[in-house]
């Protein structure tokens, strides 16, 4: 049975390592359960480069890079990067996707007629909101709804029109010809619209609702676009990379602990600042699962320059509560001692995430080249930061307080153990008392001889 003392009771009671435990536990399920989003380094992809037929303002490349964003993940891609790359040119990051598989979907520009006799009875612009769609066998439909008055417009031109074909334009491509109902020709309208259409296969019937959806969905792009580049980073190349940067990782581990060794040479100063460090790396690996963040290697670089950032930060802490405690081991002076540890941990910390901040924006606006691709290193470099500097470095703080501080009680107790006390000081003596004393300890001596001798 393992036997837990005092000192690391009151350690495991303290809120701040209650709430360092509770997230570690939850970080590690999210990782487990919910895995880990791979960025195109890592889990190969594709990136796509979109050229606009014209250079817009700043209000149409907000909405180009909206509709785009909203067609993809209409279509189930989650794991996508739409970035602005000058005023005419988008970058797609896809990972894990082939361009073939959204080329069709990111190029359309989606422009939506409804006409009767080749009069425009809706556009996309009155559509409202789109319904799941539906395959059946072969055959498909996707219904949506439109504005009161799209749906007045309607019932003027379809009206006595019984029987006409309604024919529904994509991109000016006819996408379906259903006949007009009598329930919608009677001139009352409605807000209620479906288009359908019919394939030689289901696979190509669900391919093809998917697309109607999609587009429907999204909007129409206020501008035309067009494919001008595409690369794509396979797989196994990102296999490579993940190897080389958990290389990296372990080789920059050993070298922290082989330093803090020759520093301090104490397993009781260097285990906890490791385990801080690997603390932290679980916590931003968590962050990233939760919230399905991308760890490229921007990423992976910004993680291993928070680790030692952070080892830096205790080091600071550390070499504080050390020097004061070779001048005294009073627990208020050495927790004054690590205030002001904190206040160069918080300085250094406000200047890295002022530096980092600019680098996150300029990065998410120009697109993924250039100083858009440290975009990663970046965020992770932020959030490394904050969770350091409220979460571990407090704990840390705590770990020292409990375990390297001595209490006054403990001082007393072992400036009074053993059998040596203070010798108490001599009084200044006369050569008379000096005398008598010498002459009394002969006599007593001679007294305990005789008594012996009997």
């Amino acid at each position: 049975m393992v036997h837990i003392n005092q000192k690391t009771k009151d350690f495991l009671k303290r809120p701040r390592t209650i709430l360092l435990i509770v997230l570690l536990l939850l970080s590690v399920c999210s990782i487990a359960i919910n895995g880990i989003s791979e960025g195109l380094d890592l889990a190969g992809g594709s990136r796509i480069q979109l050229h606009l037929e014209e250079a817009v303002d700043q209000d149409t490349m907000d909405t180009v890079l909206s509709v785009l964003d909203k067609r993809l993940n209409t279509y189930g891609i989650s794991d996508v990067q739409i970035r602005q790359s000058g005023n005419q040119d988008v970058i797609v990051e896809i990972a894990g996707v082939s361009p073939d598989e959204v080329e069709n979907i990111i190029s359309t520009p989606g422009k939506f007629e409804a006409k009767i006799n080749n009069e425009t009875a809706l556009t996309g612009s009155d559509i409202t909101s789109v319904s799941s769609k539906t395959v059946t066998g072969t055959k498909w439909s996707v219904p949506f709804s439109i504005s009161t008055d799209a749906a007045n417009k309607f019932a003027q031109v379809a009206e006595g029109q019984a029987g006409a074909s309604v024919d529904m334009y994509l991109d000016d491509e006819l996408v379906s010809s259903p006949q007009l109902s009598g329930e919608l020709a009677n001139g009352v309208g409605t807000t209620d619209i479906e288009v359908s259409g019919g394939e030689s296969t289901e696979e190509e019937a669900q391919e093809k609702a998917t697309q109607i959806h999609t587009v429907l969905e999204s909007g129409a792009l206020p501008v035309k676009l067009s494919i001008s580049g595409v690369s794509t980073v396979s797989a196994q190349l990102g296999s490579q990379f993940e190897q080389g940067a958990l290389i990296a990782g372990l080789l920059a581990l050993f070298a922290i602990v082989g330093i803090l060794a020759f520093k301090y040479k104490s397993t009781k100063l260097v285990l906890p600042i490791v385990f801080t460090s690997l603390s932290e790396l679980i916590l931003i690996l968590g962050f990233a699962s939760v919230t399905s963040w991308n760890l490229d290697l921007s990423a992976i670089a910004g993680i291993i320059a928070t680790i030692g950032t952070g080892v830096d930060d205790q080091i600071v802490m550390t070499d504080e509560v050390l020097e004061r405690q070779d001048v005294s081991h009073r627990r208020n002076i050495v927790k004054t001692r690590i205030k002001d540890a904190y206040f160069i941990v918080y300085a250094s910390a406000a200047t890295l995430i002022a530096a980092m901040l600019p680098l996150a924006y300029v990065g998410f606006s120009r697109g993924s080249t250039g100083i858009g691709m440290l975009t990663g290193f970046a965020v992770t470099t932020v959030v490394g930061v904050i969770v350091g500097i409220f979460i571990t470095r407090p704990v840390f703080a705590d770990f020292m307080e409990t375990f390297l501080i001595k209490k006054p009680k403990d001082e007393m107790n072992v400036s009074h153990s053993g059998d040596d006390k203070k010798p108490k000081s001599d009084k200044k003596k006369g050569r008379k008392t000096i005398a008598r004393e010498k002459a009394e300890a002969e006599a007593k001596e001679q007294r305990k001889h005789r008594r012996f001798g009997r």
